[in-house]
């Protein structure tokens, strides 16, 4: 803890289902080091809790929620962080399209309370704003400071990005690097990965991991960024 409040490093990472380097995938994450991982497309099939412990152990985490029940978000954890309550969403699905879903971790951290959370949105435009606002409306509810990542599938002049900044800060922006792009490892060219924290949470650094073991670890960079938690 500081004056200032308790820190928090957050990474929120699209780990491409693990179809691609999986040791440089687990070099990344330890590398950054952080408290909190938020996971999109993790483990959602057969064997999905075994899966999701694997991946945990192998960034040097504990899982904290998700998986299956949240098709494939995951929310991991240091253990410096208390996991005290969790749920999972699914959103409405839409015929012929692939479900979607979010993970919610109510944890406490030096003392503090925040709620974790963390979201794949659809790659069709037409499914992502209401997915967005369900996913928003879980925010909005929340008495604690909010921690939210997601992989958007848009960037931030979307009707869907747009929806989930509402009210919240946009980490990027905060730390005036929004001009770093999270996709595709192989030809950079969308900012579609967020992090969004309460505004009651200061923004120390952001930054998007490029790395060589980065660009084989997935096909969507991880964003990595330190907070302080406010201790009033």
């Amino acid at each position: 803890m500081t004056d200032a409040g308790v820190p928090l490093r957050v990474v929120s990472y699209n780990i491409h289902s693990q179809r691609d380097d999986t040791a440089a995938l687990a070099e990344v994450v330890r590398t950054a080091a952080p408290d909190v991982v938020i996971v999109q497309e993790g483990p959602r099939r057969f064997r999905w809790r075994q899966k999701t412990a694997a991946l945990a152990e192998s960034f040097g985490m504990v899982v904290a929620a998700g998986g299956l029940p949240s098709l494939g978000n995951v929310l991991l954890t240091s253990l410096r962080v208390r996991v005290v309550d969790t749920r999972c969403q699914r959103y409405p699905l839409t015929p012929g399209r692939h479900m979607r879903g979010a993970a919610y971790a109510q944890c406490r951290v030096g003392g503090v309370d925040v709620l974790l959370a963390g979201s794949h949105l659809s790659t069709d435009p037409a499914e992502r704003p209401a997915q967005a606002a369900a996913f928003k409306r879980e925010l909005a509810a929340s008495t604690l400071p909010v921690v939210a990542g997601a992989d958007i599938n848009e960037g931030p002049d979307g009707p869907a990005w747009q929806t989930l900044a509402e009210g919240l800060t946009d980490t990027a922006l905060a730390a005036d690097r929004a001009d770093r792009l999270t996709f595709s490892c192989s030809d950079p060219r969308r900012r579609i990965d967020a992090l969004f924290v309460d505004p009651r949470i200061a923004v120390v650094d952001y930054d998007v991991v490029d790395t060589p073991a980065a660009r084989r670890a997935s096909d969507h960079f991880p964003v990595l960024v330190d907070l302080l938690l406010p201790t009033a």
